[in-house]
């Protein structure tokens, strides 16, 4: 691997969990490092978290879903790496997601990363390099119930990824999807507070099931430093691999993907689940 000093990399969602520790991570490594946040206050988050490491992390405030302010934001930094990992949970089956939530979750998960990665491509064209990093999960390969629609964004996302691999690999530039298990970061109190949220559905008891599930994976949970280190070698090699499967979690649940036949997989959530 070789580190190219000076490329700037844009990770977004950097106030916390992976983002945070990618944009640590790339600063590290020598790279010009920009986080962007939602709001001055997360800025001062990140500020604050890369004085205690001793490296230097600039901030940006950007919405993922406000197209102008992408396009500002890219015009100013031109950067050769994007990383795309804002996102949040959106957990409940498929019929309690009401049209506007899944609205919100596309834009921030599928529709905004590929714009940042579209602005940023002239500029990656120019120099003949570019890492676009698009942070999915091992849901991108699988479905299972009561987390559909962020499974279908991350399905979109891989789908698209695919895509423009091969579109823009002649230019110099790499799509490499990550794809995470679980990780101890704040989204799994974003879906407590979410089922918790939703006890008046039919599905009530099977989101209570599902939060047990969770909270019995914590003792396997993934460290946000291990993918941000998995997200930076991505960035620093040469020759990345298109996809990441990150953790022992994830790497089981592929594996299981490739050879479960669908029925037995469906009936074992099923129980699992009491659907």
């Amino acid at each position: 691997m070789a580190v190219v000093e000076q490329r700037v990399a844009v990770t977004t969602g950097a106030n916390s969990g992976i983002g945070l520790a990618t944009v640590l991570e790339l600063a590290r490594r020598g790279l010009r490092s920009v986080g962007t946040v939602r709001s001055p206050a997360k800025a001062r988050v990140v500020s604050e978290a890369a004085s205690e490491c001793g490296v230097t992390v600039e901030t940006a405030v950007m919405d993922v879903t406000d197209a102008e302010s992408c396009e500002q934001i890219i015009e100013e930094y031109r950067p050769t790496v994007v990383v795309n990992n804002a996102g949040f949970s959106i957990t409940g089956a498929v019929e309690d997601i009401g049209d506007e939530e899944l609205r919100v979750a596309l834009e921030t998960m599928v529709i905004g990363p590929m714009r940042l990665a579209r602005l940023a491509l002239p500029s990656m064209r120019h120099d003949h390099f570019g890492r676009i990093i698009n942070v999915s999960s091992v849901y991108g390969r699988t479905t299972s119930p009561l987390t559909g629609w962020y499974q279908a964004c991350k399905h979109a996302l891989e789908g698209v990824s695919d895509a423009l691999r091969a579109e823009v690999a002649a230019d110099g530039v790499k799509v490499v999807l990550i794809e995470p298990g679980f990780v101890r970061t704040g989204i799994w109190e974003e879906a407590d507070d979410e089922l918790n949220g939703r006890s008046g559905s039919r599905f009530a008891d099977s989101y209570r099931r599902l939060l047990t599930i969770t909270h019995m994976a914590d003792p396997i949970m993934a460290e946000p430093a291990h993918v941000a280190d998995v997200i930076a070698n991505a960035v620093t090699s040469r020759t990345p691999r298109a996809r990441y499967l990150v953790g022992c979690d994830a790497q089981a649940v592929a594996a299981l993907q490739s050879f479960v036949p669908t029925g037995i997989r469906d009936g074992v959530t099923r129980a699992i689940l009491g659907l």
